[in-house]
C-alpha cells in the first residue's frame, strides 16, 4: 500500500512539472507578438535582436511572477483552510486581499498625487498592512461566529466594501498611471517588472520555507488541538505563524499582481485529490507547483483568447476555480447529512 501511494504522490509531482514547463515554454513564445520557437530560443541564448526586449523584459518577468505569485497564493489557501478547518477558506473568499488591494490602492495614489512612485517594499508593506487589517476583522468574527458559513458571508462583504472602496479611489485618481492601476485593481500579471520579482522571491519564498519547515507541527494540527497539544506543539504561537504566514503571501500577490480570485480555494482541493493525502510536507510543495500551474494557463488564456484584448486574470481563474468551489461545498453538505 505504501508503495502505491509513494507511485502515486511520485507519478503527481512529475506531472506537476511537466505542466509547469509547458506553461512555462508556451507563455514565453506566445503573444500578440508571433514569435517562434527557434526565435524565442536564439533570444534566450543571447542572440539578441529587435524582439529581445518582448522576450526579456515583458513576457519572462510576466511568467516568472505567474509562478511565483501563483504558488505562493495557493499555499496561502492551504494553510488558512488548515488554520480554520474549512475547505472553502482562502484568501479572496475571506476578503484578505481585497484588504490589501485597498491599502495598496490609499497609498499608491496618495505618492502618485504628490509625483511620487511607490517602491516595491512599500507595496508588499501596505499590502500586508491591509490584509493583518482584514485578517484580524475575520478573526473577530470568527469568535463570535462559529458557523463557517456565516464567516464566509462576511468575508465576502469585507471583500465588496473593500473593492468597492478602491474602485472609488481608482476611478477618480488623477494620474497618467490610472490604466495600468485599473488593470492592477482588476487582478494582472502584467507590467510586473525584475525588480519587482528581485524584492518579492525573496520575501515568498522565505515564507515558504517557514510553512515547510512547519509542516510537522501542521499535520498534527490537522489532527485536532488535542492531539497536536498531547504532540507538544504550542497552539497558540502555530496559530499565530499561519496567520503571519498566510497574510505574507497573499499580501505579495495582492501588492503586484492585485486580488486573484479562487486560486487559494481551489488549487489546494485539486491538489489534495490528485494526492489523496493531506500530509503538509507533501501538500506544500505540490500546491506551489499546482498554483503556478493554474495561473500560468489561466494568464495565458486571459492574455490570448480574445488577443488584443486581454481579461483580467480573475475573471479566468473564477470561471475554472468556482466549479470546483461548488463540488466541494456540495460534498461537504452531502457529508453533514450522512
Amino acid at each position: 500500500m505504501d508503495r502505491r501511494r509513494r507511485l502515486r504522490w511520485g507519478l503527481s509531482f512529475l506531472m506537476l512539472l511537466a505542466l509547469l514547463a509547458l506553461g512555462v515554454v508556451w507563455s514565453v513564445n506566445a503573444g500578440s507578438l508571433d514569435l517562434s520557437h527557434g526565435q524565442v530560443l536564439a533570444i534566450l541564448l543571447g542572440g539578441g535582436g529587435e524582439n529581445a526586449p518582448v522576450v526579456w523584459d515583458i513576457r519572462l518577468p510576466r511568467v516568472a511572477a505567474a509562478v511565483l505569485l501563483g504558488g505562493s497564493l495557493a499555499v496561502s489557501g492551504f494553510l488558512l483552510q488548515t488554520f480554520f478547518a474549512n475547505p472553502i477558506a482562502g484568501p479572496f473568499v475571506l476578503g484578505i486581499s481585497s484588504g490589501s488591494k485597498v491599502a495598496v490602492s490609499l497609498v499608491m495614489i496618495g505618492l502618485l498625487s504628490r509625483g511620487r512612485v511607490m517602491s516595491s517594499w512599500g507595496m508588499i508593506a501596505a499590502a500586508f498592512v491591509g490584509a493583518m487589517l482584514s485578517m484580524a476583522f475575520v478573526l473577530l468574527i470568527s469568535r463570535r461566529v462559529r458557523q463557517m458559513s456565516l464567516l464566509v458571508v462576511a468575508g465576502v462583504m469585507i471583500g465588496y466594501i473593500c473593492s468597492a472602496i478602491t474602485d472609488f479611489l481608482v476611478a477618480f485618481a488623477d494620474d497618467s498611471n490610472i490604466v495600468n492601476l485599473h488593470n492592477w485593481s482588476m487582478g494582472s500579471f502584467s507590467g510586473i517588472s525584475w525588480e519587482n520579482l528581485r524584492v518579492a522571491a525573496p520575501v515568498t519564498l522565505l515564507a515558504l520555507a517557514g510553512c515547510f519547515l512547519l509542516s510537522k507541527p501542521i499535520g498534527a494540527y490537522q489532527m485536532g488541538e488535542v492531539y497536536a497539544q498531547s504532540m507538544g506543539v504550542n497552539i497558540r504561537a502555530l496559530r499565530s505563524a499561519l496567520v503571519l504566514l498566510s497574510s505574507v503571501l497573499s499580501a505579495c500577490v495582492a501588492a503586484f499582481a492585485g486580488p486573484i480570485s479562487f486560486v487559494g480555494i481551489a488549487v489546494p482541493q485539486l491538489i489534495k485529490g490528485l494526492f489523496g493525502t493531506a500530509r503538509p510536507l507533501l501538500i506544500t510543495p505540490a500546491c506551489f507547483l499546482g498554483g503556478a500551474v493554474f495561473c500560468l494557463f489561466c494568464d495565458m488564456i486571459a492574455r490570448t483568447a480574445f488577443a488584443p484584448t486581454e481579461l483580467s486574470i480573475s475573471s479566468v481563474t473564477a470561471i475554472f476555480g468556482a466549479p470546483v468551489v461548488i463540488i466541494v461545498m456540495v460534498r461537504r453538505r452531502r457529508g453533514a447529512h450522512v
